[in-house]
C-alpha cells in the first residue's frame, strides 16, 4: 500500500513504482507512442466493466451516458486528454491501481530492464501500461468517478517523481475517468491531432467503443474477424485485406475461423496473390496482427505461426490472453500454444480444400508461395499434411509449369516401385539432360524435377511419404530398380568375357584419373551416355550447396560409371587392348571425366578441362596430318 504523508492528501509511491517511474522518465524512450495505446486499452477495459454491470441491470451512476472514449489535443497548452465513461475509480482504487504494484508486473519490469539494453521496448509486457504516460508527461492529472452511486469523484495528480496527491473533484463530475497529460517539451508532438490519429489507427482501430478525437470518431473500421462468416461479403473481406496487408490487389484466398472451446479465439488469415519477399529478404510487413480484446499487441508477430507460413497476412485475436502478452512469453503461454496448433491444422485443411476444389487457385498459390511452404518439411507434427500439399514438376509433365503432388505420383507408379525418385537441377532442360535420368526414362519411371535449392532439404527431410522412401535419382544404386522391367527389350550389360575386359579398362581409367575420382565402375544405368559421375549418398545439387557454404572444404571425389555398350567406350576398349599406355587413351579418358563432370556441374578446374580438350584436338590434328601425308605419298 502507498504510504500517506503530510499534507493529508499526499501519498508516496511504493519503492518499485518509484524505480519504474525513474526509468520511464529518464531512460526508456523507444516507441513512446505506446502510452496512448495503453491508456486507450485501460479505457476500453473500464467501459467493458461498466457495460457488463449495465447488462446485469446493476445500479450504476450516470446510466444515461454513452459508452465511448474521447480524446482532446491542445497544441497551444501542450496537453493531451483521454477520457472514458467507464467504471471509474474510488479514492481507494486510485491508491491501489495508480500508487502501488497491485497486479501489475512492475517489479519484474524493473528486473528485466536492468538486464536488457535500455532501448528495448518493454512497455506493455508486464501490465505497467498506465505508468508509460510518464515517458511523455511532466505532470498527469487523473479525474475519476466510480460507477458506484455513492462514491464521490476524486483527482489523482503526480509529476512522476516520488509522490502523488488525491483531492476532491467537482461535484458535477460524471462517471468515468479523464486523464489530462501535460506534455514534455520533447513530446509536444503528441498534442497534434494528426499524430494521435495515426497512433489510434495503428494500435486501436478495432476497439469496440467509439474513439473520438476532438469530437470526430476515428475507429470506423469493423473488426470483421469477429463477425459470423455469413455476414461478411467477398468485397468486405478484400477491402479489409487491403487495409491490413497494405496491398492494392485482392487476396488469393482467405480463412475465417472462430472457436470457443477449448480456448476462445478468432482468426482471419489471407493468402496474398503475390509473393512479397524480394531477393530472399523478408517483407517489412511480414507477420500476423495479434490482438487481445481488440487491442493490437503486435502488428508484425513473426513467432506465432511457423516460418513456412510467413506469407500469410491477417489477424488473430483472443479474449482469453492477457494484455501483457509479449514475444518473450509467446511460446510459453499454454493458451496461445493451443490456439497456434488449432490454426495450423485448420490452415493446412483449408489449403487441402483449395487444392481439391479449386486447382487453378492452388496452382497460383504454389507458384507464388511454394518455395516458402516447402520449409514446412521439418514440421514433424504435420509432416504428412505438409508433404501432401507439396507440388513438383516431373518427367511425366509436358511443360515446366505443370505440377504433380506426391499422391498423384504414387497413384501412377508401377507396382514394383517401392520409392519416390527426384532429380535436381537449375532448370528442366538441365535435369532432362542428366545421364542419371536415362535408366528411369527407359523404364518409364516417373522422376520429380526439382529446381529450387530448398528441394534438396525438403525432400530428403521428409525421408519418406506414405511409407515410400524419397531418393535422389543420381545417388540410387541401379540394383534398387532392377526388378522393374524395361518397357522395351533393352539390355545394357555385356557377356561375362566382355565385362571382364571392360573391368580392366575401368581399372586403367582409374589409374589415369587418380584421385580425381573415388573409383571407376561399369554402369547398368546408362542408356545413351558414355559416362556419368555418381555421388555417394548425396545428390549433386546438395554437394554444390555444401561447397558454396564451405568453400574451403575439399570436394569429395565421386564414382565414374562407364557404359558397357556405348560406342565411345567400346572404341576406348579396343585402344586399350592394342596399347594400354597409349597417349591418346590417356587424353581420351581424361576428357571422358571432364565431360561427365561438366554434365554433373562439378567442374572444379576449368583450366585443366580446357587443356585436356586442346590436347585431344592436337592429337586428332596430328593423326589427320599423318594420314594425309601417307595418302599423298
Amino acid at each position: 500500500m502507498a504510504e500517506k504523508t503530510e499534507p493529508a492528501n499526499r501519498y508516496e509511491f511504493q519503492a518499485e513504482v518509484r524505480q519504474l517511474l525513474d526509468i520511464l522518465s529518464h531512460s526508456l524512450y523507444s516507441h513512446r507512442d505506446v502510452f496512448i495505446r495503453e491508456l486507450i486499452s485501460n479505457a476500453a477495459d473500464a467501459l467493458d466493466k461498466v457495460r457488463f454491470k449495465s447488462i446485469k441491470n446493476e445500479v450504476i451512476s450516470d446510466n444515461q451516458l454513452n459508452f465511448e472514449i474521447n480524446i482532446d489535443c491542445d497544441e497551444k497548452e501542450k496537453t493531451l486528454t483521454i477520457a472514458d465513461t467507464g467504471i471509474g475509480m474510488s479514492e481507494q482504487e486510485l491508491i491501489e491501481n495508480l500508487g502501488t504494484i497491485a497486479r501489475s508486473g512492475t517489479a519484474e519490469f524493473v528486473k528485466q530492464f536492468a538486464q536488457e539494453s535500455q532501448d528495448v521496448n518493454l512497455i506493455g509486457r508486464f501490465g505497467v501500461g498506465f505508468y508509460s504516460v510518464f515517458m511523455a508527461a511532466t505532470r498527469v492529472e487523473v479525474t475519476s468517478k466510480s460507477a458506484h452511486v455513492d462514491e464521490p469523484a476524486k483527482i489523482w495528480t503526480s509529476e512522476g517523481t516520488g509522490t502523488f496527491e488525491i483531492t476532491d473533484a467537482p461535484t458535477e463530475q460524471k462517471r468515468g475517468t479523464r486523464i489530462k497529460i501535460y506534455l514534455r517539451e520533447d513530446a509536444s508532438d503528441f498534442a497534434q491531432a494528426w499524430k494521435v490519429r495515426t497512433i489510434i489507427e495503428k494500435y486501436s482501430n478495432f476497439v469496440p467503443f467509439p474513439i473520438k478525437l476532438n469530437g470526430e470518431q476515428v475507429n470506423k473500421i469493423t473488426a470483421i474477424w469477429r463477425e459470423p462468416k455469413a455476414n461478411v461479403s467477398k468485397e468486405q473481406y478484400n477491402e479489409f485485406y487491403k487495409f491490413i496487408a497494405h496491398q492494392s490487389e485482392d487476396a488469393l484466398s482467405w480463412m475465417h475461423l472462430s472457436a470457443d472451446v477449448p480456448i476462445q479465439f478468432n482468426a482471419l488469415l489471407f493468402i496474398p496473390k503475390t509473393n512479397m519477399e524480394f531477393f530472399g529478404m523478408d517483407s517489412p510487413d511480414e507477420g500476423i496482427h495479434l490482438f487481445v480484446r481488440r487491442i493490437l499487441i503486435d502488428a508484425h508477430d513473426k513467432d506465432f505461426l511457423p516460418k513456412y507460413m510467413r506469407f500469410l497476412r491477417g489477424v488473430i485475436e483472443s479474449d482469453d490472453l492477457p494484455l501483457n502478452i509479449s514475444r518473450e512469453t509467446l511460446q510459453e503461454n499454454p493458451h496461445l500454444s493451443k490456439i497456434k496448433n488449432a490454426i495450423i491444422g485448420k490452415l493446412l485443411s483449408h489449403l487441402q480444400d483449395v487444392a481439391k476444389n479449386d486447382p487453378e487457385t492452388y496452382s497460383q498459390f504454389w507458384k507464388q508461395h511454394g518455395r516458402i511452404f516447402k520449409e514446412g518439411y521439418n514440421d514433424f507434427s504435420n509432416k504428412e499434411k505438409v508433404a501432401s500439399l507439396m507440388r513438383f514438376n516431373s518427367s511425366k509433365c509436358e511443360k515446366g509449369d505443370e505440377w504433380v503432388s506426391l499422391d498423384t505420383y504414387l497413384e501412377r507408379k508401377p507396382l514394383e516401385q517401392d520409392a519416390i525418385y527426384y532429380l535436381s537441377g537449375p532448370d528442366r532442360k538441365s535435369v532432362e539432360n542428366n545421364p542419371a535420368l536415362e535408366i528411369f526414362k527407359a523404364k518409364e519411371i516417373e522422376v520429380l524435377y526439382c529446381y529450387d535449392p530448398i528441394d534438396e532439404f525438403a525432400l530428403p527431410g521428409l525421408i519418406e511419404y506414405q511409407e515410400k522412401k524419397i531418393i535422389s535419382a543420381d545417388t540410387i544404386e541401379p540394383s534398387a530398380i532392377e526388378k522393374i522391367p524395361f518397357k522395351e527389350n533393352l539390355n545394357l550389360e555385356q557377356s561375362a568375357k566382355k565385362k571382364k575386359e571392360l573391368d580392366q579398362l575401368a581399372r586403367r581409367i582409374k589409374d589415369i584419373l587418380g584421385d580425381q575420382v573415388e573409383d571407376v565402375k561399369l554402369s547398368s544405368r546408362l542408356v545413351n551416355s558414355p559416362a556419368v559421375l555418381v555421388g555417394q549418398g548425396m545428390s549433386s545439387q546438395m554437394e554444390k550447396m555444401m561447397q558454396f557454404y564451405t568453400p574451403n572444404a575439399k570436394p569429395k571425389p565421386k564414382i565414374l560409371e562407364i557404359s558397357q555398350r556405348h560406342p565411345l567406350i567400346l572404341k576406348l576398349l579396343a585402344m586399350y587392348k592394342k596399347d594400354a599406355q597409349d597417349k591418346v587413351l590417356t587424353i581420351a579418358a581424361q576428357n571422358l571425366f571432364f565431360s561427365a563432370a561438366l554434365l554433373d556441374g562439378s567442374i572444379s578446374d576449368p583450366h585443366a578441362m580446357a587443356g585436356g580438350i586442346q590436347s585431344l584436338m592436337q592429337e586428332v590434328v596430328e593423326l589427320y596430318t599423318i594420314k594425309s601425308d601417307e595418302s599423298e605419298e
